[in-house]
């Protein structure tokens, strides 16, 4: 069964459109390097409920093959320097994983 890999987004202050942009862009490019990501998307709240957001300015959801797979994705090489980026942009970070 996949395993939705979500993560919540605080921006730390002075982060521009471009950055996160460039941020968003780099995950696109990190499936098929992961063994066992299928996908990654990125985006900001709806308007509809982003007063509801507890001030998260952007969300991210991986979508992985197998529960064994989240260690590997968070261990891989790629995903540290993706990491690397997020400690630059982000004040703090939420994740929560699900199997369906």
């Amino acid at each position: 069964m996949p395993i939705y890999h979500i993560v919540l987004f605080r921006l730390k202050k002075g982060v521009t459109t471009s950055d996160i942009e460039g941020w968003s862009q780099v995950m696109k490019t990190i499936v098929g390097k992961i063994p066992g990501l299928l996908e990654v998307h990125t985006n900001p709240p709806l308007a509809a409920t982003a007063s509801r957001a507890k001030g998260f300015d952007m969300g991210l959801v991986a979508i992985l093959e197998k529960p064994e797979d989240v260690q590997v994705y968070m261990e891989h090489p790629v995903h540290l320097e993706v990491q690397a980026i997020r400690e630059r942009l982000c004040e703090d970070t939420l994740a929560y994983d699900l199997e369906f």
